[in-house]
């Protein structure tokens, strides 16, 4: 079977942007609030942090519930792992997620800085520098089999998207406006040279945009 490499869940604002400026340790998105900007996500009946019964059902439930299936790999940008730049002057970091990160998968951190891998739980990270193209088939071997998942943020997926190697994506536009940041997209026709694209609107306030290749 062909394995895709899949963008999932993403999250962009109204004016195309994945994040905001200014990113530190206390504010992983920048100046960007995360709770505005996935409130659609962590509303719903299947989102992993709920701690109280309920949620929503419908599209935003499905697309939060089908976020691990048939996962093996993801590739993220380092500034999705970490808030630091340059060498790894520390290596105490170990991401934002805790001691058991959401992945349960090994995780491909792209990084011009070498740096050994770790485990934490069922999550392996490694740190890999090169091209798309070699990182990806990397990320598949390591799948064995399954997709691999393009976790962002909006640089590493662009990066990916320009060497032609993104099989489907979805991304969730939040009403939010940043104004600036790290953006994915001035317009989502961009990629209709290359991309069916299927629009749907959601009770939530987010647009649902569904994209596969042509």
């Amino acid at each position: 079977m062909t394995q895709l490499l899949k963008v999932q869940n993403f999250v962009v604002s109204r004016d195309g942007f994945g994040a905001g400026e200014n990113q530190s340790l206390e504010r992983p998105f920048g100046h960007a609030d995360p709770g505005e900007m996935f409130s659609w996500a962590g509303a719903t009946a299947s989102w992993p942090n709920r701690t109280d019964p309920g949620g929503s059902r419908g599209l935003d439930d499905y697309l939060t519930r089908d976020f691990h299936n048939n996962i093996g790999a993801e590739i993220m940008g380092r500034n999705k792992f970490s808030p630091h730049r340059g060498p790894w002057r520390d290596e105490s970091w170990r991401g934002w997620w805790g001691e058991r990160p959401p992945f349960r998968t090994p995780v491909f951190v792209l990084t011009h800085h070498p740096r050994p891998s770790f485990t934490l739980s069922d999550t392996t990270f490694h740190f890999v520098e090169g091209e798309p193209a070699a990182v990806l088939e990397r990320a598949k071997a390591a799948a064995q089999g399954k997709d691999v998942r393009l976790g962002g943020g909006a640089t590493t997926i662009r990066e990916f998207l320009d060497a032609d190697l993104v099989d489907t994506m979805h991304v969730a536009v939040s009403p939010v406006e940043l104004g600036s940041g790290v953006p994915l997209w001035k317009s989502p026709e961009e990629l209709l040279d290359r991309f069916h694209l299927d629009v749907v609107p959601s009770s939530s306030g987010v647009t649902h945009h569904l994209f596969w290749r042509r």
